[in-house]
């Protein structure tokens, strides 16, 4: 299937923050069935943290490119539903995303070019539509039409304004968590390349000095830093949590503090989860 913005996969995936307990990934996925039956159905997660635009930004803009060109891709992190937020879709890099305009699209925007971004109207949604749940009545079969071949430009009008999260980026030395995993490795927006050797990196107050190549390869019980799968530094604790070991608080936002000499941050120096309060 192809218009003039590009190819279809007749792949779908969606990135929700709805949990698995309740009815609602169920029933979109029930109305992909019934709008475009023959659309295969992906779930990148539908664990991103309740309300956390920023964490459905990190988590969509790390997996969509790993689906085939043409793959509809309907995020729905969506603290603003039923308010004068706009539903947007928009062609990016070959793919489609389907989401609400409030910056969870931010990464994927970052550094892209010729995205084409346009407002969802109405009528591509259900005709009976809950001012509640618009991942199942409105972003569901707009990303189900897409994906079996509707033209793009039939969504609606064109989008020159999305709303956009702040960049992430590193400044003097500064950065931040963007993500926490399931097994507690902090993801920092460090590149490899931001870390000098002999640098260390501060977290919640804590420096973290030693590096690592692979997880099996680290000191048991020792923090650690580590080149990630997604391209950024991570603190890590080989088998066992460094979001945990660190600080019960730490979470995606915090700030990340490069450090050169080992001291001028507050907080002792940490080699080891044995050495923390």
């Amino acid at each position: 299937m192809e218009d003039s913005i590009g190819v279809r996969s007749g792949a779908l995936t969606f990135t929700t923050d709805f949990g698995t307990r309740d009815h609602y990934v169920g029933a979109m996925k029930g109305v992909v069935a019934r709008v475009a039956p023959e659309v295969r159905v992906f779930d990148i997660t539908h664990e991103v943290p309740h309300f956390d635009i920023a964490e459905g930004a990190f988590a969509i803009a790390q997996a969509y490119s790993y689906y085939p060109v043409g793959t509809v891709h309907v995020v729905v992190v969506d603290p603003g539903v039923g308010s004068a937020r706009r539903p947007l879709a928009a062609a990016i890099d070959g793919h489609f995303f389907v989401a609400p305009d409030n910056g969870v699209l931010s990464q994927v925007l970052d550094g892209a070019d010729g995205a084409e971004i346009r407002t969802i109207e109405m009528r591509h949604g259900l005709c009976q539509m809950s001012q509640t749940f618009h991942g199942r009545d409105l972003f569901a079969p707009t990303g189900a039409k897409l994906a079996g071949g509707m033209p793009f430009e039939g969504i609606g009008e064109r989008v020159e304004d999305p709303i956009r999260l702040p960049p992430v980026a590193v400044s003097c030395g500064v950065g931040q968590v963007l993500h926490i995993d399931a097994f507690g490795n902090i993801v920092t927006s460090f590149g490899i390349h931001d870390l000098s050797d002999g640098a260390a990196l501060a977290v919640a107050g804590k420096l973290v000095r030693s590096r690592s190549e692979t997880y099996a390869s680290a000191p048991a019980g020792e923090l650690f830093m580590i080149a990630g799968s997604s391209g950024y530094i991570e603190v890590s604790l080989s088998c066992g949590s460094a979001a945990a070991a660190i600080s019960a608080g730490v979470r995606a936002g915090d700030r990340v503090v490069i450090s050169h000499s080992g001291s001028g941050v507050a907080g002792d120096s940490v080699q080891s989860a044995s050495d923390i309060s």
